[in-house]
């Protein structure tokens, strides 16, 4: 009997893993001083808006990420919009810093 249970219970663990990383993930794209400021120009985070989006990116690339992100644009799939707005799998939140210079 206790061969069977943890023989369920390893299968059950192997397909709730499975489940797990078939999860698609919005795509958070990070450009120049948001960029600098993550690390890296992308990420895949598991959110249901794109305030937790963000939140966790805040979370996970710290205090000078969270200052950077306060002057930035925020569009979802090449769209300005509010951070209420949710995300699915295939969307791409764009984290876009202010742009300075110009022609003179």
């Amino acid at each position: 009997m206790a061969t069977t249970l943890s023989r369920l219970v390893g299968v059950t663990r192997r397909e709730s893993q499975s489940q797990r990383y078939d999860v698609p993930m919005a795509v958070l794209l990070l450009f120049a001083s948001a960029r600098e400021a993550a690390g890296t120009p992308r990420v895949e985070i598991d959110a249901a808006t794109v305030r937790d989006v963000l939140s966790v990116a805040k979370d996970r690339f710290g205090p000078h990420f969270a200052s950077v992100l306060t002057n930035c644009k925020i569009w979802l799939n090449g769209e300005e919009v509010h951070e209420s707005t949710p995300v699915t799998g295939k969307d791409e939140v764009a984290v876009l810093p202010p742009v300075s210079g110009g022609s003179q």
